[in-house]
């Protein structure tokens, strides 16, 4: 890397993802030259809502969310939150990236759903400016969603689980 710090990657990689709210864009690449054989791309995506299929679901997964959760939930209960990065177990991307679930392509997940995770456990990996950055558990607890698929572009913020 030349001078300039991975600080300054980081604001930048902000500027641009305000850039891409703010412009209401979907997509934005971007490539620096820093000089000879030194550069930096990045492509930020905006994500909608994730949504978690269930195979051979012939009703929209809107529909059919709301009567499984039903179900499961006893009487009385509060309803889940409609965002999921505004549940209290939510894990949000601490940065903009790609998401993995694996430590590599064919590896057995770090996490499923209904799984027990302890405090500081790897949970997924960030892939950030060519360097892979290990999501810890932020406390320990049972997997109830895993909101992204191996693979997906991450925006800051964004929900990627929910532990309970």
């Amino acid at each position: 890397m030349s001078k300039h710090t991975s600080e300054a990657d980081v604001a930048f990689i902000q500027a641009l993802a305000e850039l891409l709210n703010k412009n209401e864009l979907t997509e934005l690449s971007v490539k620096r030259e820093y000089g000879e054989d030194d550069s930096l791309e990045v492509r930020v995506v905006k994500q909608s809502n994730v949504v978690t299929m269930t195979a051979a679901a012939p009703a929209p997964v809107y529909a059919a969310a709301p009567a499984a959760s039903a179900a499961a939930a006893p009487a009385g209960a509060p309803a889940a939150p409609e965002d999921p990065a505004q549940h209290p177990g939510a894990v949000t991307s601490p940065m903009v990236g790609t998401c993995y679930l694996a430590s590599e392509p064919g590896a057995t997940p770090f996490i499923t759903v209904g799984a027990t995770v302890a405090e500081g456990q790897t949970v997924l990996i960030i892939e950030a400016m060519k360097t892979m950055n290990q999501i810890p558990a932020p406390k320990a607890g049972v997997v109830k969603r895993i909101l992204v698929e191996d693979g997906t572009p991450v925006e800051y913020g964004a929900p990627l689980l929910i532990i309970e």
